[in-house]
């Protein structure tokens, strides 16, 4: 294999990859430096360990996701019910795009209580995913609407892990569907 010379959002993206579909136990640095066409100690110019591309990894997504998909929150030109709409049709197309299901879901069950700086993060994750989701609902559902959004994540994350399982997209686009039309 070809030695190439590659940065660290290439190192990143090929890690969230391979930890979405091996784990992220299961991967080792060889198996990054290999993804990435890297010697393993290459690596080592980049990030001081596996936990340090883990942590960037979360970072990489979640800004991903700010920027990207819960931005719709701050349109002021959309209705909720067209930001609503939007944010689904996002998610949708980064679900069902995406091989491995969500970085955050999957890690969160595997290591994110043994690994503090992780769960830390995943927490900011879907604490800004429920801020934005309570807001778009706010105004037919007031109070109930933190609530609603929290139910409606963790739907969405079920979903999301039942499609990859049964390689059933029709799992998550039922749950997607119920949760755009809520307003």
């Amino acid at each position: 294999m070809p030695i190439k010379k590659t940065d660290r959002e290439s190192i990143i993206v090929e890690s969230i990859q391979l930890f979405k579909i091996k784990g992220y136990s299961s991967t080792t640095m060889s198996n990054i430096g290999s993804s990435c066409g890297l010697i393993k100690g290459s690596i080592y110019h980049h990030f001081k360990s596996k936990e340090e591309i883990g942590l960037e990894s979360l970072k990489y997504i979640h800004n991903y996701f700010l920027e990207s998909i819960f931005s719709i929150r701050d349109n002021e030109s959309l209705n909720d019910k067209e930001k609503l709409t939007i944010l689904m049709q996002r998610l949708d197309e980064y679900f069902l795009k995406s091989k491995g299901g969500c970085l955050f879901g999957n890690l969160a069950l595997e290591i994110a209580q043994s690994i503090e700086v992780f769960k830390v993060e995943i927490i900011r994750y879907f604490k800004e995913w429920e801020d934005v989701l309570t807001s778009i609902l706010e105004s037919k559902y007031n109070k109930k609407a933190k609530e609603l959004a929290k139910e409606s994540i963790a739907s969405i994350q079920g979903a999301v892990m039942l499609m990859n399982l049964n390689s059933d997209r029709e799992i998550y686009l039922n749950i997607s569907r119920k949760v755009a039309n809520l307003l």
